[in-house]
């Protein structure tokens, strides 16, 4: 028997968000789930590149992929710039920081009361 773990959309969204920075080796994935402590979005998924650069491709590299796969962003600031590119999804809120100002800014901190996401897999069971 297998069991079938559905979530959120917001939370796949977040979860596939994660996926992709990962894949252009973006550094400290974050994923704080905000269902609980706020009423305007429902996750926040926070990001380092190591470079202005780097900044960008992440950023552009998940508007697009996520784009082409029916989840379009509504708004996003600072992707050109590099330095912190603000991605809104609504229900996911995507942040894409250079190191300094990440530190700088310290949301994981600003937002202790949200639960972190293990990023790890989620394995099906068998019965």
């Amino acid at each position: 028997m297998t069991t079938i773990i559905s979530s959120p959309p917001s939370e796949h969204l977040a979860r596939r968000a994660a996926s992709l920075a990962s894949d252009m080796k973006a550094q400290d994935i974050v994923v704080l789930d905000l269902r609980t402590v706020s009423d305007v979005t429902d996750y926040f998924v926070i990001v380092s590149g190591t470079s202005d650069t780097h900044v960008r491709a992440i950023a552009q590299h998940l508007l697009e992929e996520l784009k082409h796969e029916g989840m379009a962003a509504t708004a996003s600031e600072g992707v050109a710039q590099g330095r912190w590119a603000l991605l809104d999804f609504v229900d996911c809120v995507v942040h894409v920081f250079h190191p300094a100002l990440r530190q700088f800014y310290q949301l994981e901190r600003l937002w202790s009361d949200a639960v972190p996401l293990s990023l790890e897999p989620v394995t099906e069971g068998t019965g």
